[in-house]
């Protein structure tokens, strides 16, 4: 065998070897998923690219895109990147919901009433009533949103001592209370407006006070300390 044929093989392959960059899966694997990076998760949302457009490339764009329509509809302006189509545009919408409806809210401060609606937004989409208790530290940055109970399209029995269980076991400072209504009509019911008031008392008697109580819906929400019909208790 020619021995500059044998040489320039062999240095050939040790190029193609030290230029070949990590596969982002196989880095997931090996380390998590945590460890890999933005650009590299998008890679493995978009699964490939194009000719024109490598998954790199698109996933560069997508990051830029998502950073700069941060309140956009994410598959609607996605899709305008030469490469990203419409499935590959809902599956990383998909992805960057899940994200937001999973992520921890700990820590995070409230100071307004609509502080609260990132956190509590998706629950409007469900069928049923769910009641939350938002719980509060001294700060009133948000120790844990507990689901208090769950009802029927229009009605959820709640009892009082439910709303303060777990605010009693984390030793809360306050509580914000929230539910969806499913008909659409963020507007306070009779029922609703007696059950704001039986707890605003009881946190009154026991230390731990309710700052508000807000109704979610798809497109609208009611807040009674922004109307100004809190309860007030001595």
């Amino acid at each position: 065998m020619n021995k500059n044929y044998n040489h320039s093989l062999v240095e050939n392959l040790t190029n193609q070897f030290s230029q070949k960059k990590p596969n982002v899966r196989e880095n997931v694997l090996r380390y998590g998923i945590e460890c890999a990076s933005t650009y590299e998760l998008l890679m493995l949302l978009l699964g490939c690219g194009t000719a024109k457009n490598p998954v790199q490339k698109l996933a560069k764009t997508a990051v830029r895109a998502i950073i700069s329509n941060p309140d956009g509809n994410v598959a609607d302006f996605l899709q305008q990147i030469d490469g990203i189509g419409q499935t590959k545009a809902i599956i990383v919408a998909a992805a960057l919901e899940l994200g937001r409806r999973f992520a921890n809210p700990h820590g995070q401060f409230i100071n307004y009433p609509g502080d609260v609606l990132p956190f509590v937004r998706h629950y409007s989409l469900e069928p049923k009533e769910y009641f939350l208790s938002i719980l509060l530290n001294g700060a009133h940055a948000i120790q844990k949103i507990a689901v208090v109970g769950v009802g029927t399209v229009n009605r959820c029995i709640v009892d009082p001592r439910e709303v303060f269980h777990d605010a009693i076991e984390a030793r809360s400072a306050a509580i914000i209370i929230c539910h969806n209504h499913p008909s659409g009509t963020p507007e306070p019911s009779c029922e609703d407006i007696h059950l704001t008031e039986r707890i605003s008392k009881a946190g009154s008697i026991i230390g731990i006070p309710l700052l508000d109580h807000i109704i979610i819906t798809r497109d609208d929400y009611y807040s009674f300390l922004e109307n100004e019909t809190l309860p007030k208790n001595p």
